[in-house]
């Protein structure tokens, strides 16, 4: 059993960043851009983009990294998302 997990970046419509971790990237993006679950971020600012993503061996992982990269400044978020900065 798999039991990685994606951590991603999106870009929202208001050029603002939300970052997230699930199990199944492409679900999880429909479901942004569907505005399938209401009180999310992302809702009120569709269409988002996907900018960055990365596997990590498990949901620990990717939710530790998710924490830590919300507390970061939007320009140490973009150069992560131009691979100029390293998980």
């Amino acid at each position: 059993m798999n039991n990685s997990c994606f951590l991603y970046i999106l870009k929202c419509k208001d050029e603002s960043y939300y970052t997230g971790q699930t199990y199944d990237l492409e679900r999880r993006l429909s479901e942004h851009q569907q505005g399938t679950i209401i009180n999310c971020y992302t809702f009120t600012r569709r269409p988002v983009k996907l900018v960055f993503y990365e596997e990590f061996p498990s949901k620990e992982s990717a939710l530790q990294m998710e924490h830590q990269i919300k507390r970061w400044c939007r320009k140490k978020q973009e150069a992560l998302i131009k691979r100029e900065w390293q998980l």
